[in-house]
């Protein structure tokens, strides 16, 4: 991030932790693979005969309680920060004491001019932004 001439160095979070998911596939819906009306989000099966919720072997597995995460590392980014949406430079100010716990993403609303402003005040506050080459062009110096 160029804010005033100069590279500044990235700022590191405060705890890393080793990210461990249970499970990285998806749970998809039963029969979503046979039929186009039904779709590959889950829903819970709740038939009478169903072969997925009694379990039997062979099956999809069924989501529940045993696959969540681990809450110290639920909702971290792999760079080890928690993620704040940020759509003006106000909403910066929040993170001003959490600079090493939570990182900035810049809404996809967000005009050139507000993103350009945000970058440059995340540079001032030491926050960390994880789209800040998004949609902002670069003046190259000749």
């Amino acid at each position: 991030i160029e804010a005033t001439g100069h590279k500044m160095t990235q700022v590191q979070p405060l705890r890393r932790s080793k990210i461990v998911k249970k499970r990285t596939k998806k749970f998809e819906r039963h029969q979503s693979d046979r039929f186009m009306r039904v779709s590959t989000s889950w829903r819970r099966p709740k038939g009478i005969d169903s072969c997925v919720r009694r379990k039997f072997k062979g099956n999809r597995k069924m989501a529940n309680v045993g696959y969540g995460s681990n809450k110290k590392t639920r909702n971290l980014l792999p760079n080890g920060f928690y993620k704040c949406l940020v759509n003006n430079v106000s909403d910066l100010d929040m993170l001003l004491m959490h600079n090493r716990t939570y990182c900035a993403e810049i809404g996809h609303s967000c005009s050139k001019r507000t993103r350009q402003a945000i970058i440059n005040r995340a540079a001032e506050l030491n926050v960390r932004i994880t789209n800040a080459n998004a949609r902002v062009s670069r003046e190259e110096d000749n």
